[in-house]
């Protein structure tokens, strides 16, 4: 990642070619493609020293893969990009004639998260304790989070990093991204809403985000360019770029729970919708000299559109709970509970090319006794 875009590029060239129907390699090496006749191997790559020919495959299948976090992640920002999103939220909480922040359109507001608890598609996420207020008019209590929330979000990994003091101009962001991910920003709503002045988020999301397990690279995603969302006011002269940067992604959040017969699909959105691109985000990241490193990780937040079915989190699609969301014989949904599987699936599309990002995946456990 760290080597820069003519070596992604040579990378790429190079597996394209070795997985080519063409290319006798893989095609035509029973030895490479086909099942070991010896005791199953516990590594892809280890050798057997058997009578039998078979010295390793080439292919896994995925479902006997174990997936890991695709590289060390040492810093983690998550941004406010999605207009709908902001607007929600906002209104919600402020009413509609003050829901986005006066900053809003001028910049891609984020926030500095914990890297530590980033985890791979799969893993079990537990249920939060912290402090809340659920009763305004009495002192805070402390206890299970009782609003757990998923973000339908997408993120994108740092390649070469920058030196500290040095921003990354916008007409060169394009060079320091490698590629990107699912995301599941989750947030525990009620923690949030009683920490979140006047710092911005702390507990109410640092106990958990997870991410699917392998990057899709900016290559790979070149056919999905879209046009950018038009900005209006025009931004500032070091956040601006004429180049498609935004990309046709569809999104969709499936749930399933002890009391569904299957997955429920709770939303559909795409990556189009956002209004400040990712080159925008790293060039304001890096405006004031911060120092990106390889394997960095940038999330997008909450990616809504502009129909209530394309709203990227409960908060939003049940409208603070006020509006509890039908899935079906009788079973609703304001907030996840315990037993809960939330899946982030994203696809491209364009007729021609089919491209797939893995599932972004979690099952919500039980808070520890306190």
């Amino acid at each position: 990642m760290s080597l820069g875009r003519d070596a992604w590029a040579t990378a790429r060239q190079t597996l394209t070619r070795i997985l080519s129907a063409t290319e006798p390699d893989l095609r035509d090496d029973e030895s490479l493609r086909g099942r070991s006749v010896c005791p199953p191997l516990t590594r892809p790559w280890q050798l057997c020293f058997s009578d039998c020919s078979f010295v390793y495959r080439a292919f896994v299948k995925q479902s006997d893969a174990i997936m890991h976090l695709p590289c060390h992640i040492g810093d983690y920002t998550d941004f406010y990009s999605s207009r709908e999103h902001a607007t929600n939220v906002g209104t919600m909480f402020r009413g509609a004639d003050n829901a986005l922040p006066p900053n809003w359109l001028h910049l891609p507001i984020g926030y500095h998260g914990r890297a530590s608890s980033i985890v791979v598609s799969g893993t079990d996420i537990r249920r939060p304790v912290g402090q809340t207020r659920p009763d305004e008019s009495k002192p805070p209590v402390y206890g299970p989070c009782k609003a757990l929330d998923f973000e339908l979000e997408m993120a994108f990994f740092i390649g070469p990093g920058n030196t500290l003091g040095q921003p990354i101009p916008i007409e060169k962001a394009h060079e320091h991204i490698f590629g990107m991910v699912l995301m599941n920003d989750w947030s525990a709503r009620d923690i949030q809403k009683w920490e979140y002045q006047p710092l911005g988020p702390f507990l109410g999301k640092s106990f958990a985000t997870t991410i699917s397990p392998w990057i899709v690279t900016m290559d790979a995603l070149a056919p999905f360019l879209v046009d950018n969302v038009p900005q209006s006011p025009s931004v500032l002269p070091y956040l601006q770029h004429t180049d498609r940067f935004s990309y046709d992604i569809r999104l969709r959040v499936d749930l399933q729970g002890t009391d569904l017969l299957g997955q429920k699909p709770v939303s559909v959105s795409n990556f189009k919708y956002l209004y400040w691109t990712m080159k925008q985000q790293l060039a304001h990241h890096t405006s004031n000299g911060c120092n990106l490193r390889p394997g960095d990780l940038l999330g997008s937040g909450t990616i809504s559109g502009p129909a209530k079915s394309e709203r990227g989190s409960l908060l939003e699609l049940s409208w603070g709970s006020k509006e509890p969301i039908d899935l079906g014989n009788g079973v609703t949904r304001t907030f996840l509970r315990d037993g809960d599987t939330v899946t982030l699936n994203g696809v491209c599309d364009n007729g021609s090319i089919r491209l797939g990002f893995g599932p972004c995946t979690g099952k919500v456990l039980p808070a520890l006794e306190i």
